[in-house]
């Protein structure tokens, strides 16, 4: 199960930070990762952080987000800074989990962001 949290509606030029734990018997993570979909749009894979720390952004968010991760408490954070109007969408995050039946790609239920120019 992953739950995301933290997005809203924020004026250009502002910031949000989203979060998203993952919760039951996990006994595993490797790579985890926000994705968003913009109305009419398709998703699109926004950023990823491996295990080991590795990360890669969407073109577009390079120099304004920011991704990571705790494992200690199994949750992965965008930050966001510097938004714009066409960053407006229903964020995903998801998370290959190792649980009882084995490895598995999971997503949260979305969170939206708004923001206004």
């Amino acid at each position: 199960q992953l739950q995301a949290s933290g997005g809203g509606l924020v004026q250009a030029g502002g910031s949000l930070r989203l979060s998203c734990a993952a919760s039951g018997i996990i006994f595993g993570i490797k790579d985890m990762g926000w994705n968003r979909q913009a109305p009419g749009k398709q998703r699109e894979l926004v950023a990823a952080i491996t295990s080991g720390g590795m990360v890669n952004y969407l073109d577009s968010v390079k120099g304004r987000f920011t991704i990571s991760r705790d494992n200690t408490k199994n949750t992965v954070y965008l930050q966001m800074n510097s938004l714009r109007p066409d960053d407006t969408a229903v964020y995903y995050c998801n998370a290959a989990l190792l649980s009882s039946t084995g490895w598995g790609d999971h997503w949260g239920q979305g969170t939206q962001v708004t923001v206004s120019s």
